[in-house]
């Protein structure tokens, strides 16, 4: 397992933060569509010039290079539109950073409604890349953390942000149960946070069987994980889904859908980068992250359809399709998560293809029944520009979830309400938690944006994390 660990020494892109202010750096100008002339007459006849012959005009997006007489950079001009486009599309200045030559720049003059902060993170999220395997790594436009912003959180914000993205974007083949394992331990090393892991057969000595019996038909043992952090506070529990690859089990998936199913531990990556964000910033709480890594693959050994399994809580279940087992292993570590009722208990996951039916790529689905919580979510992820959506526990649908020959079917059948169904699933294995909030995830970008490039991504991590002051009294 070579995967990078969230330390300093180590992080390359976003997760190296912002660079050290120097007298070097080139000035950066952030440009509205009505203060060209007014920057510009400040900056002397070479930028006017190129104003005017490249026709310049600073919509949202646009980027001018001004030249010194010995051919380095002078200056540089973002176009940050008017204030109907960047409200429209508020990380759409970020597109003309990729356009920048190499170098270190420092925010010289914005209009004095640009969100500093947005921008700085945006910054820091549009330099990721994923190049563990690529051999030619060019040089990359880095940012002079600007005045009055919190450049440490805006940091550890990107950093978490990266190490899930990295995890997510790591093939299989190098990112298994043991080396999730790995990373989680590289995690709480950098933290100082205690970490133990439940692996193999003593995942049923220690009452885990259906973590056990989903990962079994691997090569690579199943194994729960267990972070602790913190010594006082109010105590937030995360459960991520580690499902390293997932072939739908007996149940194969065909060709196209199991494409992305590296992606299928988006869940575990996800909250080990929010991990991160929590415990770099220091938030005065205790942390629990549960992460149930395994491999749902084919073999003599695996679980079959019509099997019915007995959880940790006791509840059993009927298995009606192998290819609905990531809600199989969140049960068990929910199960666990809510033996010590903690104040909040979130799970996320990778959970149905349903809730990208319902929301698509970009929306993180998230069910809860403590109205407060999605208050504060509902802010928190305009704020931090990760957008959320909340569906329902809808109970009328808790018929479709019981089998009658079981407590509880993990499959369905009818094709309606997928999401729900499965959060309904789920909630009944962390029904002593006094606020639990499940999303379902899609961890995956399909399309480059100027903060999100085409792969891995993560999904209502910054949400939660802009939230928690104010959902745990912090």
């Amino acid at each position: 397992m070579t995967a990078t660990s969230p330390t300093q020494d180590t992080m390359t892109g976003p997760r190296a933060g912002f660079a050290p202010q120097t007298d070097a750096a080139i000035p950066l100008h952030l440009v509205a569509t009505d203060g060209v002339d007014d920057v510009v007459a400040g900056l002397g006849t070479m930028a006017a010039g190129l104003v005017k012959t490249h026709g310049f005009q600073a919509a949202l997006g646009d980027c001018l290079v001004v030249p010194a007489e010995d051919g380095s950079v002078a200056c540089a001009l973002i176009g940050v539109g008017t204030p109907a486009a960047r409200a429209r599309r508020r990380d759409g200045a970020l597109a003309a950073v990729g356009r920048l030559p190499g170098g270190t720049y420092t925010v010289a003059s914005a209009p004095e409604d640009v969100d500093m902060s947005a921008f700085a993170l945006g910054w820091l999220l549009s330099g990721y890349r994923f190049d563990r395997y690529a051999k030619q790594k060019p040089a990359t436009a880095r940012l002079v953390a600007p005045k009055d912003v919190d450049a440490a959180r805006l940091a550890a914000i990107a950093a978490g942000e990266a190490l899930t993205r990295d995890l997510i974007n790591t093939p299989a083949s190098d990112m298994g149960p043991d080396a999730l394992e790995q990373a989680a331990r590289d995690l709480a090393a950098a933290h100082g946070a205690d970490i133990k892991a439940v692996t193999g057969d003593d995942l049923l000595d220690q009452n885990f069987p259906m973590i056990h019996t989903v990962g079994r038909a691997s090569a690579t043992a199943p194994r729960l994980l267990d972070i602790r952090w913190g010594e006082a506070g109010p105590t937030l529990t995360l459960v991520g889904k580690g499902v390293c690859f997932d072939t739908g089990g007996l149940n194969i998936k065909p060709g196209g859908s199991m494409g992305l199913m590296k992606k299928d531990m988006g869940g575990a990556a996800t909250v080990l980068g929010l991990a991160h964000m929590i415990m770099a910033t220091g938030l005065p709480l205790q942390l629990r992250v549960l992460i149930p890594a395994v491999e749902n693959a084919i073999s003599g050994d695996a679980f079959r359809p019509q099997d019915i399994l007995t959880s940790r809580k006791g509840l059993t279940v009927e298995i009606n399709n192998t290819d609905a087992e990531g809600r199989l292993v969140l049960a068990d570590a929910l199960a666990l998560a809510e033996e010590e009722t903690p104040d909040l208990l979130i799970s996320m996951a990778t959970l149905t293809g349903a809730a990208r039916v319902a929301v698509g790529p970009d929306l993180a689905p998230y069910y809860t029944d403590a109205n407060e919580v999605a208050l504060a979510l509902e802010d928190a992820a305009v704020a931090a520009q990760d957008p959320v959506w909340r569906m329902p526990f809808h109970a009328p649908y808790e018929a479709m979830i019981e089998p009658g020959i079981a407590d509880l079917d993990n499959a369905p059948k009818g094709g309606f309400a997928g999401s729900i169904t499965a959060a309904l699933f789920l909630r009944r294995f962390a029904s002593e938690a006094p606020r639990y909030v499940h999303f379902d995830i899609y961890g995956w970008q399909p399309a480059e944006t100027p903060t999100r490039q085409k792969g891995g991504v993560g999904q209502g991590a910054r949400a939660v994390f802009e939230a928690l002051p104010r959902v745990l009294d912090l």
